[in-house]
């Protein structure tokens, strides 16, 4: 497993975890995979961390046809954990208004919430990934009012 550096010109550590196949009861590895990958986050950015990977999985499954691939990398200055998950659906997540009527929708609004920034990166052949970054120190781990999307 890699360990953080201190140069910056080095590539920031890379995790990733196959996902064809699964269902949503692989969340639960998911998260035990990532709690023991990410040993330099403390507990606190972790639990953020460790949602936001819940729900861009949880919208993989219920919208994208089922994840392909969940990558997760660190950068140390500024403290960032980049989550990173395949599909093989075009569309892309969409942040509706949460309503009481609805069991859903929900999961976009807290990874809008609780990441610095988010996004979907387009391939071919309709495959995307959706991305999200998440502070890990300091003031700008706060959830951000005003959240930069690419």
């Amino acid at each position: 497993m890699p360990e953080p550096s201190d140069d910056p010109a080095s590539p920031p550590p890379f995790w990733s975890m196959d996902l064809r196949g699964t269902t949503a009861p692989a969340l639960v590895e998911i998260r035990r995979w990532a709690s023991r990958i990410l040993t330099q986050v403390d507990d606190t950015h972790l639990g953020d961390v460790l949602l936001v990977a819940t729900e861009l999985v949880t919208n993989a499954y219920d919208h994208g046809h089922g994840p392909l691939q969940v990558r997760m990398s660190h950068t140390p200055v500024p403290c960032r954990i980049r989550i990173e998950v395949d599909d093989e659906c075009p569309d892309h997540p969409v942040l509706t208004t949460p309503s009481l009527e609805r069991l859903g929708g929900r999961g976009m609004h807290i990874v809008d919430k609780l990441a610095h920034a988010w996004g979907v990166l387009e391939h071919p052949a309709g495959r995307k990934t959706v991305w999200a970054e998440v502070s890990c120190d300091g003031i700008d781990a706060v959830p951000c009012a005003t959240v930069t999307r690419s």
